[in-house]
C-alpha cells in the first residue's frame, strides 16, 4: 500500500490590520488586532535530506521565520491586503515549499486555507448545544440513552476569488444561513427535528449539507465536532470520521545531527487522531463505530503509552515521521478503512501518513 508522510507545524503571531477594501460600515475596516494561527503542511523537501529525523524541527524554524515579519506589526505595511486569506498567499512565498498546504486563522471561528493546488477556501465555526440518542445501536450501547453534546460545526466554501469584499460577502451568506439552523438545532432534542430521527454525526453532516449546498454552491465540506476526541466531515459525497487518542511516551532518536542534544533521551504527550473513510451503514446511520475505532487501536496503543518507543519492533527511528508510518501501517490491518494518520508530538505540530500521495481534502489541521 503505497503511502505518503506530510509534516506538519503550527505556530501564532499577534498582529494589527485594516482592511480597507470593506464598507466603512464593516468593523474590520477599521484598525483592530487578532491573535494569529497559521499551520504549514508539506511533504518531505528534497533540502531536508541531511537533516534526517529533523523534518518536524526544520519545518518549525522556516515557519517562525516567515511569521517574524508580522509578529506585533501593522500587517498593511508587509503587504496592501492583510485579509486571511491573503496572508496565506504572503506567507507562502515566503517559505517557497512546495505542494504546502497553509492555513491561516485571525480567530478560532474564521480562517482561510491555501491548498497545493492555490485553492482558497474559507472557514467558519460555529456551535450549539442540544440532546440526542441514537435509537438503532445495540441494545447496552452508551449512545443508546439520552444525553447531550455541545457541538462544533465547521463549515467551509471556496472563494469565488481572491478579493476581501467577494470574502466577506460569501461569509456573511454563510452566516446568515447557519443563523436559520441553529434555530432549529440549539437547545432542542435533535431526534425531533425532521430528517434527524437518528442523528449521528454522519446524518447530522448530510442533514447541514443539504440544507445548505443549494443557497450555497461553493459549499466545500461540513464537519461536525461531537466530542472532543471525535467528529466527522462531509462534502456531499464522502463521509470520513476521526478518533483522537493521546499516549505518554520516551524516545531516543538513533540519527540525528550530533551535538544538538536529540539524541538524548526525551518524553512527549502525543496526540493521535485516526481518519477512516467507509460508506454509511444504512441501518445504524454511522460509517464506523467510535467506539469500535478505539477498541480495534487498542493493541497498538497498549504498544505506545507508557513505554520507549525505541522497543517497539521493526520501527527504523523514533521521529515522528517514522512513528506515524509504524501506527499506519499496523493501523490498517485491523482498520482498513484508516486513510490517514495524525501524529501531534508537540501542539500543533507532527506529521500525517496518507494513503496515496496527496493530502486529503478533509484533513482541517486548523481545528
Amino acid at each position: 500500500m503505497n503511502r505518503t508522510v506530510f509534516y506538519f507545524a503550527t505556530t501564532q503571531f499577534e498582529g494589527a490590520r485594516q482592511l480597507v477594501q470593506l464598507p466603512n460600515t464593516h468593523p474590520a475596516s477599521r484598525l483592530h488586532g487578532h491573535s494569529f494561527q497559521t499551520v504549514v503542511v508539506t511533504p518531505v523537501n528534497t533540502q531536508w535530506e541531511n537533516r534526517i529525523g529533523m523534518q518536524m524541527n526544520t519545518l518549525m524554524t522556516a515557519l517562525h521565520t516567515a511569521v517574524e515579519p508580522l509578529n506585533y506589526a501593522d500587517l498593511n505595511r508587509q503587504l496592501p491586503m492583510p485579509s486571511d486569506a491573503h496572508l496565506a498567499h504572503w506567507l507562502n512565498t515566503r517559505l517557497a515549499l512546495p505542494n504546502a498546504t497553509l492555513f491561516v486563522n485571525s480567530t478560532p471561528q474564521q480562517g482561510a486555507e491555501l491548498t497545493a493546488n492555490h485553492v482558497v477556501i474559507l472557514k467558519r465555526r460555529y456551535q450549539f448545544e442540544a440532546a440526542h440518542y441514537l435509537p438503532q445501536v445495540p441494545n447496552g450501547h452508551p449512545c443508546g440513552r439520552m444525553h447531550g453534546h455541545r457541538f462544533g460545526v465547521i463549515l467551509r466554501i471556496c472563494a469565488l476569488e481572491l478579493n476581501v469584499v467577494t470574502h466577506s460577502e460569501q461569509c456573511n451568506q454563510l452566516d446568515a444561513l447557519w443563523q436559520t439552523l441553529s434555530i432549529e438545532l440549539h437547545h432542542q432534542c435533535l431526534n425531533h427535528v425532521p430528517g434527524l430521527e437518528n442523528p449521528t454525526s454522519e446524518h447530522l453532516c448530510q442533514w447541514i449539507w443539504q440544507r445548505l449546498t443549494s443557497a450555497c454552491p461553493a459549499l466545500f465540506g461540513v464537519a461536525v465536532i461531537e466530542t472532543a476526541t471525535a467528529g466527522c466531515h462531509y462534502d456531499g459525497q464522502q463521509f470520513c470520521i476521526w478518533k483522537d487518542q493521546r499516549f505518554e511516551s520516551a524516545r531516543q532518536l538513533c540519527v540525528a545531527p550530533a551535538g544538538d542534544g536529540h539524541q538524548q533521551l526525551q518524553g512527549h504527550s502525543y496526540l493521535l487522531r485516526l481518519h477512516l473513510c467507509a460508506p454509511l451503514d444504512t441501518v445504524l446511520g454511522w460509517t464506523v463505530d467510535y467506539g469500535e475505532v478505539k477498541a480495534l487501536f487498542q493493541p497498538i496503543y497498549a504498544q505506545l503509552d507508557h513505554h520507549l518507543l525505541n522497543e517497539l519492533p521493526q520501527l527504523t527511528d523514533t521521529d515522528v515521521g517514522s512513528l506515524v508510518t509504524w501506527i499506519s501501517a499496523r493501523a490498517t490491518n485491523t482498520q482498513p478503512e484508516l486513510v490517514a494518520v495524525e501524529l501531534q508530538q508537540q501542539p500543533g505540530c507532527g506529521a500525517i501518513c496518507c494513503v496515496g500521495e496527496s493530502l486529503p481534502p478533509f484533513l482541517m489541521l486548523d481545528h
